[in-house]
């Protein structure tokens, strides 16, 4: 099937509707079968294609292949080979291999879980315009499906329809189009069969031209199909959403942390297995160890901490109003420093009102409300989003009720005018004609005013003064239109359009869409996180920069569409920078402008409502909606917010930050105590003629820490950390690790002088060469239980003093669950000696002399973290 390239609408929008006919080859009759054959072979369908869909097989492993993951499934492979397969029956042992593969499993899961839902954007597209509409083939109408639609069709549309394709008109009457969708504009449009302006900002300020994605809110119209499936406007966006989606600095960091990790291990497993077996003798031995230090170097945890964190930060936002659609994009919440927002429906409440109704002196009048009410109530075409706010607002300010008139004629709205009139007669038989209409159009048929309380002459200097007020109102960002009225104005039935002259112009009414109530405040709040606002619309000038006043925005200078269309990504990348609102963009432009934020080094999330929105959010590191959007927006973004509260916003932003710190707490204290453990392994097996710790006993180790890390997403961040914008640094946590690893070192190293030379001989009466065989494996059990218990106690303790840059216990307190959880913890690690199960691990019982050498190693531990912390903070102004 061809496809011709991206519709050139200007061609379409400049000439006849004579030329557009002949372009397609079609007739006012319609096509033929022969020739809707022909169009679709030449311009293709009309069904929005969104790619290839992944195979369920290609998710599955990419869920459960990562860099972690291919770690650990490697370990397994190999320790289930060396710890079972080619073992004697009597030593086979499976406990290794089952920790390990636990991990890849549960991180493989979660992660499948997520994917599964990563096409639901481009599907909701397709369910959004399964729709039929009315074409005209072999000269006559007929409902067809949307889908079969080709270009050169001749389309009818009328008042509820959605616009099926891409259209240029050729025949309107009182049409109005409302593309807010597409574009975020407020009010619905007026569109005509001719064109008369010179300058368009973008595509879809052609008079003559309609889109699908859009949809007709008044009049009626018929036109010629000029662009179809993912070549309309709307199709573009979905080319958008079909793409590969970007990574976010969650994901990033992940990666690189991944890699960082795996790199240490790579260095420091295949030392540790050398140094053991020329130390020791035994390779076979030296390798299993080798490849219990690699797991003991992997957080096999991480993706259990990480996920729990995020679901209970999902869990949290939910009991006030918030649907974490993706889990990951609760971190991106905290990592934000740019909040990219659409205007219409995210800043406001997408909801016309009327603002004020006043007489030409430009004071409050009810009488031009009550006028007003008349002219809109007793029309009998659709009535628009204007009238619905007149008669919302007379039924809130007027005694609707006690208004008796009866109408005797109406004269309908047409472009050419810009106004409409009805005739109504009060209970004294009283005539009189009520006109609305654009402002200039008002003034033209009006010899009167109704000015300071006296009917006078319409001069030119009091015309001024009526345009000058318009303009104030204008540029506070309110639609104004004006209404006139003429008593007994002709003879009942004889009502036209040369009625419509010498009225008396009585005053105006001000629209406006408002911003939310909250939307001010909520701003504000995310200012004080260090989060910058730029709002990026489709609207125009004048009333955006209206609502980003009211918002508290300030008076920032605007940058348009055509404007940004002439920079290359050099420019705008310096442009985006200085500026915050930016006006009149199509969708790719507010993608453009997030890419190049996010290339800038920023951490973005996008806001917004609109079809126009999805390709920015899709872009951003987190798409965040509202409950008013519409479905492809909800399908688009990462976070909705179901209450209108933007406030919402804050409690986001500060549940991602402190969900950020749990992950990092946990990553930084246990990389860094795992990396002080394998450094103590590396020195100790320089040494010791055995082997510090079995490979058995380190992976229990590390299960008891991984549990006890278990409670880590039940703590709370310090109020200070919440204030800033966390972004993940993967070389922190490699800077982190070899500052403070090392400190546990220090006191491994001195336990195990204690155990060697003090302890284990005092117990069994003699230092280790000097024993027996039986004595000396009783030495290695009594040293690998001192070392496995003054392990776990730091290991474990220093959560509390990672976790925040205060003196931990006394300035800053843990969680009642993560202290509960961590006490047990060692409470089980230092029990585990005098069990049966403890000795089946290879461990003995403690002597009474151990535990007050352990409490003054841990008091002397605790001190030394708290010192290197400190000028770790100094050096580099962070410590999580």
């Amino acid at each position: 099937m061809k496809q011709t390239p991206y519709t050139n609408y200007e061609i379409f929008a400049r000439k006849t509707a004579t030329s557009v006919f002949d372009w397609f080859k079609t007739s006012a009759k319609g096509l033929s079968e022969a020739q809707v054959s022909a169009a679709r072979e030449k311009f293709g369908d009309n069904k929005i294609v969104y790619g290839k869909k992944t195979p369920w097989l290609v998710e599955v492993i990419k869920a459960y292949i990562t860099p972690f993951t291919l770690v650990l499934i490697s370990l397994g492979v190999i320790s289930f080979v060396t710890e079972y397969v080619i073992v004697p029956p009597e030593e086979k042992d499976l406990f290794g291999v089952i920790i390990i593969f636990t991990m890849v499993i549960m991180s493989g899961t979660m992660t499948l879980f997520q994917s599964v839902k990563s096409n639901q954007a481009a599907e909701k597209l397709k369910s959004m315009v399964k729709v039929t509409t009315a074409v005209k083939r072999n000269n006559e109408f007929q409902e067809i499906p949307m889908e079969e639609v080709v270009c050169g069709d001749l389309i009818k549309l009328s008042a509820g329809d959605m616009i099926p394709a891409d259209i240029r008109l050729i025949k309107t009457k009182d049409l109005f189009i409302s593309q807010s969708a597409l574009t975020g504009e407020s009010y619905p449009v007026e569109k005509c069969a001719e064109n008369t302006s010179q300058h368009y900002d973008t595509e879809t300020s052609y008079e003559n031209l309609v889109f699908m994605g859009s949809n007709v809110i008044s009049g009626s119209a018929e036109g010629i199909v000029v662009s179809t499936g993912n070549r309309t406007l709307f199709g573009n966006v979905a080319k958008e959403l079909a793409t590969k989606p970007i990574k976010s600095s969650f994901d990033l960091g992940i990666q690189k942390t991944s890699f960082l990790l795996i790199k240490f291990m790579a260095l420091m497993a295949p030392t540790v297995i050398v140094i053991n077996g020329f130390t020791k003798g035994d390779w076979m031995e030296a390798f299993l160890f080798g490849l219990s230090v690699a797991v003991g170097l992997t957080p096999e945890m991480l993706p259990m901490i990480v996920t729990t964190n995020l679901v209970k930060g999902a869990t949290t936002m939910a009991k006030k109003g918030t649907v974490i659609k993706n889990l990951n994009s609760i971190q991106n919440f905290g990592a934000i420093d740019i909040l990219c927002t659409d205007k219409t429906g995210t800043l406001t409440q997408d909801k016309i009102i009327l603002e004020y109704h006043m007489n030409c002196d430009g004071q409050e009048d009810e009488r031009v409300l009550r006028h007003a009410y008349l002219n809109s109530y007793y029309q009998t075409g659709l009535k628009n989003l204007l009238d619905v706010a007149i008669i919302d607002a007379s039924n809130d300010e007027l005694d609707t009720a006690s208004i008796h008139y009866q109408k005797v004629d109406e004269i309908p709205f047409d472009f050419e005018r810009r106004r409409m009139s009805v005739v109504v007669e009060d209970p004294t038989g009283k005539t009189q004609m009520i006109t609305k209409g654009a402002v200039e159009e008002m003034l033209a048929i009006s010899s009167y005013v109704d000015f300071e309380g006296t009917v006078v002459e319409l001069t030119e200097e009091v015309k001024q003064g009526i345009l000058e007020k318009v303009e104030e109102l204008n540029s506070d960002g309110l639609r104004v239109i004006g209404v006139a009225q003429k008593t007994n104005p002709s003879v009942v039935g004889e009502f036209s359009v040369k009625d419509e002259q010498e009225m008396v112009l009585i005053g105006y009414l001000a629209f406006l869409d408002p911003p939310k109530e909250t939307t001010k405040q909520a701003l504000k709040a995310l200012h004080s996180h260090g989060v910058g606002v730029k709002v990026l619309t489709g609207d125009n000038a004048l009333v955006t920069e209206s609502v980003c006043k009211q918002v508290g925005l300030g008076a920032e200078e605007l940058i348009s569409g055509q404007q940004i269309a002439k920079l290359d990504d050099d420019e705008l990348s310096k442009v985006i920078e200085q500026h915050n609102v930016f006006v009149k963009l199509n969708p790719q432009q507010k993608a453009r402008i997030t890419k190049l934020l996010r290339a800038n080094g920023h951490t973005v999330g996008f806001l917004g409502d609109g079809i126009n929105d999805a390709p920015a959010m899709k872009a951003s590191d987190v798409g965040i909606s509202v409950d008013t959007a519409v479905d492809i927006a909800k399908e688009s973004a990462d976070v909705i917010l179901l209450d209108k509260d933007l406030m919402i916003l804050e409690q986001g932003i500060l549940s991602g930050r402190e969900t950020f710190g749990n992950i990092m707490k946990y990553i930084k204290a246990t990389a860094s105590s795992n990396f002080g453990n394998m450094f103590s392994v590396l020195v100790a097996s320089t040494f010791l003629p055995f082997l510090p710790m079995l490979p058995l006993q380190l992976l229990f180790l590390n299960l008891i820490y991984d549990i006890s890390c278990m409670s880590i997403p039940w703590d709370h961040m310090d109020k200070e950390y919440l204030e800033k914008p966390k972004k993940w640094n993967a070389s922190s946590i490699g800077k982190f690790m070899v500052w403070l690893g090392p400190t546990s070192s220090v006191f491994d190293i001195t336990t195990y002088l204690l155990m060697y030379f003090v302890i284990c001989p005092a117990v069994l009466g003699g230092s280790y060469h000097t024993l027996t065989p039986e004595q000396q494996i009783a030495f290695m059990a009594l040293f690998h239980a001192g070392w496995f218990v003054e392990s776990l106690w730091t290991q474990t303790l220093v959560l509390h003093a990672l976790r925040t840059p205060k003196i931990p216990f006394l300035q800053s307190r843990a969680s009642f669950v993560l202290t509960v959880i961590t006490t047990l913890g060692i409470g089980v690690g230092s029990i585990l000696p005098f069990t049966t199960f403890g000795q089946n691990l290879g461990l003995v019982a403690l002597p009474a002399n151990y535990w007050p050498w352990l409490i003054g190693t841990i008091a002397c531990y605790m001190a030394l973290v708290t010192v290197i912390k400190n000028v770790y903070m100094r050096r580099y102004q962070e410590l999580l």
